[in-house]
């Protein structure tokens, strides 16, 4: 089994991080992981997008511009961590899910228009914490489910996320050991 683990944490010390090796951990066979900020992926732009139409025109799927896409769909697992900024996730992500998305690679259309999977993908997990409550405002966990289960139509999306870690009163360990049990009894 092939896992891809895509990691948003810019913290050495990330609680997000401590999440995601505690799924990782629960995981067999072989482990590649993309960080996001040692990779240092730009958003598509004009030129950048006609570069990738060129190419995907040309059927020339081999080009380094599409190697996240390419690795993104061989994958069996994909765990993607990343904490809960501004009501989402960090722009990092959605360049790299940018760079993923690829009509082709990760996905195509239907005759009728529908997308359709390309992917080997069976189950995203996506991990996150957040300082405050995100209760009706965590829309990086509902956009990571959209895009994965309706653009790349991967069948399985599990959501983890530890939340209150930096509110007075609340204890950050507890909160994130319960949200380690809640995966060892879900995965």
């Amino acid at each position: 089994m092939k896992t891809l683990f895509v990691n948003a944490c810019v913290r050495p010390e990330s609680r997000t991080l401590k999440l995601a090796k505690h799924v990782l951990a629960k995981l067999d066979g072989e482990v590649q992981e993309v960080n996001l900020e040692k990779e240092n992926i730009q958003p598509l732009n004009l030129d950048t997008l006609m570069q990738r139409d060129a190419l995907l025109k040309e059927k020339n799927y081999d080009a380094e511009m599409l190697k996240y896409a390419k690795q993104f769909a061989a994958a069996d697992t994909v765990v993607i961590a990343a904490p809960f900024w501004d009501l989402s996730f960090p722009a990092m992500l959605k360049n790299y899910i940018e760079a993923v998305t690829v009509n082709g690679i990760t996905f195509t259309y239907s005759e009728e228009g529908f997308p359709v999977s390309l992917n080997n993908i069976k189950k995203v997990i996506y991990v996150t914490t957040a300082g405050g409550p995100t209760t009706g405002m965590d829309y990086g966990c509902e956009y990571i489910t959209g895009i994965c289960q309706k653009l790349y139509g991967i069948p399985e999306v599990k959501c983890y996320k530890a939340e209150m870690l930096d509110v007075i009163g609340f204890d950050a360990d507890e909160i994130l050991a319960k949200v380690m049990e809640e995966i060892d009894l879900t995965m």
